[in-house]
């Protein structure tokens, strides 16, 4: 029986390198930077901008009545109108020293028991169930006991937007406060942080996102407070102009003023997002593809 021999290895020097393919080497780039480069604030205004001809297209052509709603050519009248004899910015300023007002009470209030209630368990049990039995009452129908509590001047009016505010700000930074990672405290301890300092330099930095959030919240319900509350017993404001349009069958006058909210949320929305990108730089999250 004959046995066979592996043949012998080769040595180093008879083992040739492979030499790699000549590759024409490309810059990686992102998928999102392929897409077609259209400005994306031209993106954003297409859709409004399509929706105003064809409003005015169905206000040239009689199919929307002017008693309905009136054209976007004449509400831009109505408005130059209104900014020219005064009356627009006068109410813009009265409504918004309102809502300035409101949310300031708010911000105060809402933070506050927020944080007792989310800091210290017994502020827990004292605050916590009498603010969600308050959540479930409708703040619009508080507004007849207001007028009793507050008369009809500037009060209650205040009153209903702080009521408005303090509810979305309480729940988010109570959340905000209670969802900060255990571990994160535990490390704090570690490091031989004080209470305040485990506050400071933990729990209030975690809960800022949520803050934020509620901030943004509290500022669409102020808005939403202050056009009932404008709309009982005013004398002045944007409200005011809008109780004087309906009374007297103005559609292109009551579109104006509803114009104007909007744009009033949007300015204040857009200061609060600006403000959340300078406070929240150390928190990198997704934007979008």
């Amino acid at each position: 029986m004959s046995i066979s021999h592996a043949p012998p290895m080769s040595s180093e020097a008879d083992i040739s390198p492979i030499s790699a393919p000549d590759l024409d080497l490309q810059p990686l780039v992102p998928a999102s930077s392929r897409r077609t480069r259209v400005p994306r604030w031209l993106r954003r205004t297409t859709g409004p901008v399509l929706l105003l001809a064809l409003w005015q297209l169905l206000s040239s052509t009689g199919a929307l009545q002017p008693d309905v709603l009136a054209s976007p050519g004449r509400i831009a009248q109505v408005a130059g109108d209104m900014v020219a004899d005064g009356s627009l910015p006068a109410a813009m300023g009265t409504s918004l020293q309102r809502v300035a007002a409101g949310l300031l009470l708010g911000l105060v209030v809402g933070t506050g028991l927020a944080l007792l209630s989310g800091l210290f368990r017994i502020g827990e049990d004292l605050v916590d169930a009498p603010v969600q039995m308050l959540r479930t009452v409708p703040f619009v129908g508080l507004i007849p006991l207001f007028i009793i509590w507050f008369g009809i001047g500037e009060a209650p009016k205040v009153a209903i937007i702080t009521l408005g505010v303090t509810f979305p700000l309480y729940l988010n930074v109570y959340a905000g406060i209670r969802g900060v990672d255990a571990q994160l405290i535990e490390a704090g301890e570690s490091l031989g942080l004080s209470r305040w300092g485990l506050v400071r330099h933990v729990v209030l930095p975690g809960a800022l996102p949520n803050a934020m959030t509620g901030l943004r919240y509290s500022l669409g319900i102020a808005w939403l407070a202050l056009v009932f509350a404008e709309q009982v017993n005013a004398d002045s404001g944007i409200g005011f102009l809008m109780v004087q349009a309906r009374d007297f069958l103005r559609t292109d006058v009551i579109v104006v003023c509803l114009v104007v909210y909007a744009f009033l949320g949007l300015l204040a929305d857009f200061i609060v997002r600006s403000l959340e990108r300078l406070l929240l730089q150390w928190r990198p999250t997704f934007t979008g593809r």
